[in-house]
């Protein structure tokens, strides 16, 4: 089936596995992430191709703080190498950066260097690609509910006018509108949970478990995920 028949046009990936590939090759933890992270510019690559609008991908959740330090360092000066390296290659494609998560918890060089990205790309027109770093859903649940809690308290809303459209708006996903829901979710490494990722937004998305670990993980199979999900019948809770 044809895009036009069935269009995807944001897609969600959970990049599970980079641990896995490192361990199975007797290589440290941090040359699976460092490989992850070259992943992460072919599938974008791919997905921009593909004619994908948002590419939203799950790099760091507010629960991986518990990991060894060693390890949360490195994962910290991901986005700094990524851009370094990247950055030229994301222009040319038109790609638009967007970080979504609790920016104000990085490390300095790290929250610097994801703001730049997001300003240098400000004005593309093609692809979102939206990492969701230091996010997690439940918490971004909380924080739009206390914000529609505090215009309440203000008389500025009524209870009356709380409304999924509006909660939606008090997401971090708003921005990404009208494509701030996937219409597919892919998880690598063969778990099938949800990790916190979305929650909200992925009422009705569609799920895709593969058990390709992220690095090995390549546009061949990025294509025939998205064949088999255009292939399913979307009736959001319709017959």
């Amino acid at each position: 089936m044809s895009n036009e028949k069935k269009p995807l046009n944001h897609l969600a990936i959970i990049m599970d596995g980079n641990g896995r590939w490192a361990k199975k090759r007797h290589k440290p933890r941090f040359m699976g992430h460092k490989e992850g992270m070259n992943n992460i510019r072919r599938i974008a690559l791919a997905a921009n191709d593909l004619g994908i609008k948002v590419l939203t991908l799950y790099a760091f959740s507010t629960e991986n703080w518990g990991r060894p330090t060693d390890e949360v360092n490195y994962l910290m000066k991901l986005p700094i190498n990524f851009f370094d390296k990247f950055m030229p290659e994301l222009m040319e494609k038109n790609v638009r950066v967007n970080i979504m998560g609790y920016a104000d918890e990085l490390p300095e060089k790290t929250s610097q260097i994801t703001q730049k990205a997001m300003a240098d790309t400000a004005n593309n027109t093609g692809m979102i690609l939206n990492f969701a770093f230091n996010y997690g859903s439940r918490r971004e649940m909380i924080s739009g509910v206390k914000k529609i809690a505090q215009q309440v308290k203000t008389g500025k809303l009524s209870l009356d006018e709380i409304n999924e459209n509006l909660f939606a708006k008090e997401l971090m996903t708003a921005k990404l509108a009208p494509y701030e829901d996937p219409d597919l979710l892919i998880r690598t490494s063969g778990e099938e949970r949800i990790s916190n990722f979305l929650l909200w937004q992925i009422a009705y998305t569609e799920f895709s478990f593969t058990k390709k670990l992220w690095p090995d993980f390549n546009e061949e199979d990025l294509k025939k995920l998205i064949e088999e999900y255009q292939t399913r019948d979307r009736r959001f809770g319709k017959v």
